[in-house]
């Protein structure tokens, strides 16, 4: 059993394959070889892991974001942020900052952020004068701001995983999110000082006006979903929906940004990236279930409790590990395979599932950008035409910021939670 749940996957893995088949694998492995279980339970358990009413929200968010990014809703954006910031020394790197975080409030998707807000904001760095290596680090690192900022998709699937309310899950992903995105924009700003970056255009009010007239139906989107969800209107899944209606409805009637054709190729490509996520969650889960099946949660909680482990400890080797881990695997598939060894860790020595679930998105937002495999860093050489030697050199010190606001939400576990006693009232 240690080989078919242990070293099969992690061979198959060293070796190339799709992380469904390395799960769907190693799941076949264990069910023929060494348990006596009808196969039958593997296709029972992937149909009813899937079958499930939040995963519903997934399509939809990521419908959603996939039509506001065909348009000219993060140029809108751009404009708003831009006019906002005024004459900060590198108010273009505050802007891509502001932008991301924004954005990212409205698709949930990190590297669909990387490629449209890096699209419109590298151009303008690189005739600023801003160099290389910052600009390819900052537009690298600042989407993965997405996946801890609500609606965010690894959030999701987390609470599913781990049978976490989504609503609660968003609320305490708010401070955090905005914790990164201002000691981004403060290291921004202490490079801008530094390296003499060119300040910005003076606010002006009137320009500001223009541009929150052109942008406020761009920025509508997140205040309809937050406010909705949290107003007790809708709840995540319903969110999702009335998000794809205000999309196409934006992007199509208002701005006229995208014809018909772009909205049916909008659902397409959706199609195929729901499929991608949701046999990955369905492959997880039987893994999952053979893992929980065969104790292996509990023997761990076990191991621990002998050697009397803090919480702090705990938390500083489960930081360590999902930050190994997020090097390697992508978000989602991370959160599905680890979710059912570590959530009975940290409830056995009582830290906060919600809290543990914030940990747990930033540490994975870290892996979407750390070398080898971030995937930002692939989406940023291939979209934005950046030199893979440039995208590691500058990531370094965003890295140490990410670093620093891990820490601090680690081990301050009221910044996550305040959120949810200021949104849910509880």
């Amino acid at each position: 059993m240690t080989f078919a749940l242990g070293l099969l996957p992690l061979i198959l893995l060293l070796l190339g394959f799709p992380v469904f088949i390395v799960l769907l694998t190693a799941a076949t492995c264990a069910l023929v070889f060494f348990m006596n279980v009808p196969l039958s339970a593997l296709h029972q358990t992937m149909y009813g892991s899937i079958d499930a009413y939040p995963l519903l929200a997934i399509p939809f968010f990521l419908y959603a974001g996939e039509l506001m990014g065909r348009g000219t809703v993060a140029q809108r954006i751009v404009d708003v942020v831009q006019s906002g910031v005024g004459s900060v020394r590198g108010s273009l790197g505050v802007t891509t900052v502001g932008t991301s975080a924004i954005f990212g409030a409205i698709s949930g998707a990190s590297a669909a952020t990387v490629a449209t807000v890096g699209r419109i904001m590298l151009p303008a760095m690189r005739r600023a004068g801003y160099p290389e290596k910052f600009s390819a680090g900052l537009i690298t690192s600042v989407g993965a701001i997405d996946i801890i900022i609500p609606p965010s998709i690894p959030m999701i699937v987390y609470g599913a995983a781990a049978q976490e309310s989504v609503p609660r899950l968003y609320a305490a992903g708010v401070l955090p999110g905005l914790l990164i995105a201002g000691l981004l924009t403060l290291y921004v700003m202490f490079q801008a000082r530094r390296s003499g970056f060119a300040k910005g255009v003076p606010f002006d009010f009137a320009v500001f006006r223009r541009s929150l007239g052109r942008g406020v139906w761009a920025l509508g989107a997140p205040v309809i979903i937050l406010g909705g969800i949290y107003g007790g209107v809708f709840s995540p899944t319903e969110a999702a929906g009335v998000a794809c209606v205000y999309a196409a409805l934006v992007t199509r009637l208002v701005y006229r940004d995208i014809g018909w054709r772009d909205v049916l190729d909008s659902a397409t490509t959706t199609a195929m990236f729901t499929a991608q996520i949701l046999i990955i969650i369905a492959c997880a889960a039987v893994f999952s279930w053979l893992l929980t099946v065969n104790q292996v949660p509990a023997h761990i909680i076990a191991w621990i409790q002998e050697r009397q482990l803090s919480s702090w400890m705990i938390l500083l080797t489960l930081n360590v590990l999902l930050l190994l881990v997020g090097c390697v695997l992508d978000p989602l598939s991370a959160i599905l395979i680890l979710s059912p060894l570590l959530v009975p860790i940290v409830k056995a020595a009582g830290i906060d599932t919600v809290h543990f679930g914030i940990i747990v998105m930033v540490n994975l937002a870290i892996g979407l950008f750390h070398p080898p495999f971030g995937l930002n860093i692939f989406v940023a050489q291939s979209v934005l035409r950046m030199e893979l030697k440039v995208i590691y050199q500058g990531i370094l010190p965003f890295l140490g910021v990410y670093l620093v606001a891990l820490a601090l939400i680690t081990y301050i576990p009221a910044i996550s939670l305040v959120g949810v006693r200021l949104f849910m009232g509880a």
